[in-house]
């Protein structure tokens, strides 16, 4: 996995970590909803970055 794509999977992460806690404090559900989706596009960039990885491992 690239730093990089890391570095912007992480930041996503708790990107949507932040919202979805400011989404509980005052009770709007959208911004719960967009944060834990933002935390679940930050899963799956890690899961591709990480299948990329072990493609690259097999093929080398």
């Amino acid at each position: 996995m690239s730093l990089e794509d890391k570095i912007k999977a992480t930041a996503k992460n708790i990107e949507g970590k932040v919202q979805e806690a400011v989404g509980d404090l005052t009770g709007n559900p959208q911004n719960q909803a967009e944060g834990k989706a933002k935390q679940v596009e930050a899963a799956v960039q890690h899961t591709v970055e990480n299948v990329k990885d072990a493609v690259k491992k097999t093929i080398d």
